[in-house]
């Protein structure tokens, strides 16, 4: 047993030296990094401040139809002699296209003209008779009145037989047909429809937040799926004084160009139009999201030397993802691009991404 306690003896001294020196190892370790551990700062994702286009896009689409239609009825009860023009016609204002048979109003025409011409004669008659002190004032007045009479009468029945002839009111297209020859037609009833070629024009329902940004005369860049190649200029002719009730939605007129049908352009064709609207292409912009509110307005965090810095902002339009800066930052300055509301002014941050 001797020889046993002396070993136990030697190996305890050197175990307190083995402790001893690795204590002085973790203190060392410790007195070179300064006694702290270091902060490296919350990570974010930041957005360098640059100009961006924040125009606001318009994309509608609409069929072409014709401005002018025309629903050309006729104005006398009767039976269709002669229909001229078939469907796809071109006619000109004043052309006959249908004629009624009018012989009955023609014979009564043929009568009260006879009675015009007698009335005038016994008139011009009594006339002569009272420059000679024969016939009386009130026999003067009688034929006078019988003329007139006479007179109303012819015209009358001029106009009825003029009914017989249906002209086209206007330079036009016939894009239906709706009688053939022989057949009893009611005053009133359409005979044919007529479309106005060269005033073609699209009827798009615009949203009341683009609306406000049109005006009448404002030129339009048109596209048509029929015609892809050829790209159009029309402009806004007018633009309807309420929206819609189901919609909410504007109709906005837009023109076509004078000489659209001579360049193949055919109503039913469907027409887009994309175009920018509240121009804003040089706008200094955050994401939405990076807009943080309270008390004080509106603010975002401003990086500066790995640190946030809080910065009042006045905030234009939000387009998308996107909000326009009217006021409070420059171009290059580098912002928190998330919500600020975690944030406080002076905390030390390292970026870790970028929003484009």
């Amino acid at each position: 047993m001797f020889p046993g306690r002396c070993s136990a003896l030697f190996l305890w001294p050197a175990a307190v030296v083995l402790a001893l020196l690795l204590a002085a190892c973790v203190e060392g370790d410790g007195d070179d990094g300064g006694g702290a551990v270091e902060d490296h700062g919350t990570a974010i994702a930041a957005v360098e401040i640059q100009p961006r286009d924040l125009s606001r896009q318009l994309s509608v689409s609409a069929t072409v139809e014709p401005r002018v239609r025309i629903r050309l009825a006729s104005r006398a009860d009767g039976t269709l002699d002669e229909v001229r023009p078939e469907v796809g016609d071109a006619v000109g204002a004043g052309d006959v296209l249908a004629r009624l048979d009018v012989s009955e109003e023609q014979a009564e025409l043929d009568r009260a003209r006879a009675q015009e011409d007698d009335a005038r004669r016994q008139y011009q008659r009594t006339r002569e008779l009272r420059d000679q002190g024969v016939a009386s004032a009130a026999a003067l007045q009688r034929d006078e009145a019988l003329l007139q009479v006479a007179e109303s009468e012819r015209r009358l029945w001029q106009s009825r037989v003029a009914f017989g002839a249906v002209e086209a009111p206007r330079d036009a297209v016939v894009t239906a047909r709706h009688v053939e020859p022989g057949e009893a037609v009611d005053a009133r009833q359409t005979l044919f429809e007529l479309a106005a070629m060269d005033e073609l024009v699209m009827r798009p329902g615009v949203s009341e937040l683009d609306v406000a940004h049109l005006k009448e005369g404002m030129e339009v860049p048109l596209r048509l799926d029929a015609m892809p190649g050829e790209a159009l200029q029309g402009h806004i002719r007018r633009i309807f004084p309420m929206a819609a009730s189901d919609s909410r939605l504007v109709t906005v007129e837009i023109a076509l160009p004078d000489d659209a049908a001579e360049r193949g352009v055919r109503p039913g064709y469907l027409g887009r139009v994309r175009m920018a609207i509240d121009r804003r292409p040089d706008s200094l912009a955050v994401p939405a999201g990076a807009l943080g509110e309270d008390d004080d307005g509106r603010y975002v965090y401003v990086v500066e030397d790995e640190q946030l810095r809080r910065r009042g902002v006045e905030p234009g339009v939000t387009r998308g993802e996107w909000t326009e800066i009217l006021d409070g930052l420059e171009q290059g300055e580098v912002v928190l691009a998330t919500n600020p509301l975690d944030m406080t002014d002076g905390q030390s941050v390292r970026i870790v991404g970028w929003r484009g």
